[in-house]
């Protein structure tokens, strides 16, 4: 086990675009998870957590720390991305690892802009 991880990781060093894109993703995830954490508050009012167009009202509540998911999402997928992405490499094929990892900084771009439109709605009680 720990020499398959020493391997995949030594071509990963060998594979500089795989590890800048890898390392953006990294970057990215970081950077947006604190930016969500910071724009969290606590609170005793129940806050719009999600929005559906099913439903009646559209607008779903839930206590402030069901938004501390958002975070977690961008760092469950920086995380599961960089680990398939090393595993294409190793396995099959350079140019999928990449695919794979930009596909990784998309989801992560797209989740920063859900978690900050949901932070950003404003609805009165």
């Amino acid at each position: 086990m720990n020499t398959v991880i020493k391997e995949s990781l030594k071509q990963l060093v060998a594979n500089r675009h795989l590890l800048l894109v890898i390392s953006l993703l990294f970057i990215l995830a970081i950077t947006f998870s604190v930016i969500i954490g910071l724009s969290i508050h606590p609170s005793e009012l129940q806050l719009v957590s999600h929005y559906s167009a099913f439903g009646l009202t559209h607008l779903y509540r839930d206590q402030w720390f069901y938004l501390l998911v958002f975070v977690a999402f961008e760092l469950i997928v920086v995380v599961l991305h960089s680990i398939l992405s090393i595993k294409i490499l190793v396995v099959k094929d350079c140019s999928l690892a990449i695919a794979i990892a930009w596909f990784g900084i998309g989801i992560v771009i797209l989740g920063f802009v859900m978690a900050m439109a949901v932070l950003n709605v404003w609805t009165p009680i």
